[in-house]
């Protein structure tokens, strides 16, 4: 019997590592129709550009490139109390980033982010340690 992946991370948003400072986590849950959720699947997604908004009292995952297809917006599945405590965070300043997509065997969901942006010095800091830790600089 072959043993089954919980959750296979499809694909990773590295551009909300280095232009946001992130903070507390959140899985979320899509609303997909069957050719997008196919799309996922195969790796024919891309975050790079992505972003998350509060519409009302729902989650909306925009700019989501799937396939040849751009500029997809995806309704995304969370409790009422995690949608106002995101949306507290959003009032204070805070920006809403995806970070990964998570392809499991039955369901697939989106991790989420509370990040505050980054200045230039804050990147070069990032690149520094970074570089440090790979071992360029003595």
């Amino acid at each position: 019997m072959k043993k089954q992946r919980v959750s296979d991370s499809v694909t990773v948003n590295r551009r909300a590592r280095y232009d946001y400072i992130l903070g507390d986590e959140l899985t979320v849950g899509m609303v997909l129709s069957g050719p997008e959720v196919r799309l996922i699947r195969d790796h024919h997604v891309q975050l790079k550009g992505a972003f998350v908004t509060i519409r009302g009292s729902e989650l909306w995952l925009n700019n989501l490139t799937l396939g040849a297809d751009t500029a997809q917006n995806i309704k995304l599945l969370a409790t009422r109390k995690q949608i106002a405590a995101l949306m507290r965070e959003k009032i204070a300043g805070s920006t809403i980033v995806p970070v990964k997509l998570l392809g499991g065997v039955r369901h697939i969901k989106l991790v989420i982010a509370v990040g505050k942006g980054k200045k230039k010095y804050d990147k070069r800091e990032t690149i520094k340690k970074r570089d440090i830790e790979r071992g360029r600089y003595a």
